[in-house]
């Protein structure tokens, strides 16, 4: 995977808006202000970091090692997924489903995307 078909996959999310909040080169996905996903754009392999269920993240990190606690956020709840190519598209794709799925159930209702 490419960060151009990464990037649009990500912004195809309801209310997704893309800021570099940090520097120049993190992208942060965010919906109504919450971040679902983090993108190192200079990095190489891409790296991702998504939200993730708590088990389901010690789940995957057993089962790729391209997975491993997430770079600079909540371990317990975020994963850094390496884009090497030893993860199925799809399955990266899911990922990025549950996370901006969880952000938004976090959401006030009043927030949350129709």
């Amino acid at each position: 995977m490419n960060f151009d078909s990464l990037r649009s996959y990500l912004m195809q999310k309801t209310a997704a808006v893309e800021e570099f909040p940090f520097d120049t080169i993190t992208l942060v996905i965010k919906v109504r202000g919450k971040m679902f996903a983090l993108v190192g754009t200079n990095d190489d392999p891409l790296r991702i970091n998504l939200k993730c269920d708590p088990a389901k993240a010690e789940i995957l990190r057993e089962h790729y090692p391209a997975i491993i606690p997430g770079y600079h956020m909540n371990k317990r709840h975020w994963n850094t997924v390496l884009l090497d190519g030893s993860i199925p598209d799809a399955e990266i794709f899911s990922m990025i489903d549950e996370s901006y799925d969880l952000v938004v159930k976090g959401l006030p209702k009043s927030k949350r995307p129709k």
